[in-house]
């Protein structure tokens, strides 16, 4: 398809997404991630799109990059459409719906991360929903790679721990695993989710905090998940050696 030069998504970041691993042609977490989409929608003030559509699109995206076997990342975007020069939107507008499909291989290794200096926006809309306005997240990301590392830490506007750059953050302190809690400004991971869901089930202690930077430093282990890699352990943060959580087996067991 060809995207109109006057798409609020491309001029405005006026949109959503959704990323989803794909294994054998069969998204995982469908509903869970349309669920994200839809209430991204209520909050954007979009109307949502018809799961069939959806599901037809991510379909014949994956067909045409021809990876209906072995995994792929698959990509559902729906943008607010066209629209004239400034902010306003039509009314009613007219949204558009694509997706694509790339490749995505097993992560291999445990990560390098880094603390950014860019900080996630703790009040913004768009930092709880999975918005097409992501400059905040690029920018994170791009630092963490000039500083030789794989990942980005954020924090957030009033100094919290939030999210590394394409996922949600967990850490080990004292026997307790911790994750940011979502009023610290970050996605509601699908994994994340998973994760919780988990630990809860097997009695593991587990906090959703709202903590400085410093509460990194008590850090026995540390790990980010996303729909693409699952969870994925870190060795070092801003060069400083993590151990591996010794429930890191069960857990990535449990995710598979």
């Amino acid at each position: 398809m060809t995207l109109p030069f006057n798409d609020r998504g491309l001029l405005l970041g006026d949109g959503l997404f959704e990323t989803l691993l794909a294994v054998d042609g069969d998204p995982s977490d469908w509903d869970a991630h349309l669920a994200r989409l839809n209430a991204g929608c209520v909050a954007l003030g979009l109307p949502a799109p018809a799961e069939a559509e959806a599901w037809a699109a991510g379909q014949s995206a994956l067909a045409a990059a021809g990876l209906t076997q072995g995994r792929a990342a698959l990509r559902i975007t729906w943008t607010a459409g066209s629209g004239g020069r400034g902010l306003d939107r039509p009314e009613p507008c007219d949204p558009v719906l694509f997706a694509t499909a790339s490749q995505a291989p097993a992560a291999a290794g445990p990560l390098r991360l880094v603390t950014a200096r860019t900080r996630r926006n703790a009040g913004s809309i768009a930092s709880r929903h999975k918005t097409l306005s992501y400059l905040d997240n690029v920018l994170a990301r791009r630092e963490a790679r000039q500083a030789g590392a794989d990942e980005a830490v954020m924090l957030n506007s009033v100094e919290q721990v939030a999210c590394a750059a394409a996922g949600n953050l967990f850490w080990v302190a004292d026997g307790r695993l911790m994750t940011p809690a979502l009023d610290c400004g970050i996605l509601a991971g699908v994994t994340r989710a998973k994760v919780l869901a988990w630990a809860r089930q097997a009695g593991v202690p587990v906090s959703e905090v709202m903590m400085g930077p410093s509460a990194l430093d008590e850090a026995e282990a540390v790990f980010v998940t996303n729909s693409l890699a699952g969870a994925r352990a870190a060795q070092f943060l801003d060069g400083r050696p993590l151990a591996e959580w010794t429930l890191w087996a069960k857990l990535s067991s449990a995710l598979d």
